[in-house]
């Protein structure tokens, strides 16, 4: 658990460092046009890429909703100029094995496979895989996948101790994750009143917008 949360920030995974500063950047701008904040990442790749996670309060992230993204927030990092040179903004869905960072994501994707690393030791470790048993106030209960011998068959991490994690892809996984996909994707077009259409179960699972900007 990282960064000190900025007001509204109900996230228990945050940012460090740079990361943390864009977060406090952006965050108020994607609440202001209906999206939350995942997670940020300034990385080495392709010279410098500020990656931005986002989606909306229903879980869906399109290609349109990547592109409104990159829009509302890049004026508001060129005023507040958080990194000193030239770098790509990528804006992306958090994908079907995505990160999990609110307990709602926990007690949402209880019953599937995660990879979690811890920032103390818990129960003799710091890096846990298995499935998310039960999502409480205070932490979650892991079923691990292959406990070693002499261990217990279930761990219960404590929320402030999580580093970070991350969903395991399965078929189990892509199966509901599409399913929650479409039900969001129809109950949104139902509020705005557009045509009940069927939304096939490929439709951008992955949603990825790219906006290079010099600094």
């Amino acid at each position: 658990m990282t960064a000190t949360a900025s007001e509204g920030d109900d996230r228990i995974i945050r940012e460090s460092g740079i990361d943390a500063r864009i977060a406090l950047i952006v965050q108020p701008v994607l609440r202001g046009i209906g999206f939350r904040l995942v997670r940020v990442h300034l990385s080495g790749q392709n010279g410098l890429t500020l990656q931005i996670m986002a989606e909306r309060e229903d879980g869906t992230m399109t290609v349109e909703d990547c592109e409104e993204v990159s829009r509302a927030v890049s004026p508001a990092l060129d005023v507040d100029d958080p990194i000193e040179k030239a770098y790509h903004l990528e804006v992306s869905s958090p994908g079907i094995d995505r990160p999990l960072v609110r307990k709602s994501d926990f007690v949402t994707w209880t019953g599937h496979l995660v990879k979690m690393e811890t920032s103390v030791v818990v129960a003799d470790r710091k890096r846990f895989k298995g499935k998310i048993a039960e999502a409480g106030e205070n932490d979650v209960l892991i079923e691990r996948d292959k406990a070693a011998y002499g261990e217990e068959p279930s761990v219960r991490v404590p929320y402030d101790t999580i580093a970070d994690v991350r969903l395991i892809l399965t078929d189990d996984l892509i199966r509901e994750a599409l399913s929650k996909d479409n039900r969001a994707r129809k109950e949104a077009k139902r509020r705005r009143g557009e045509p009940d259409d069927d939304v096939s179960e490929g439709a951008e699972p992955d949603a990825t917008e790219e906006h290079e900007q010099e600094i």
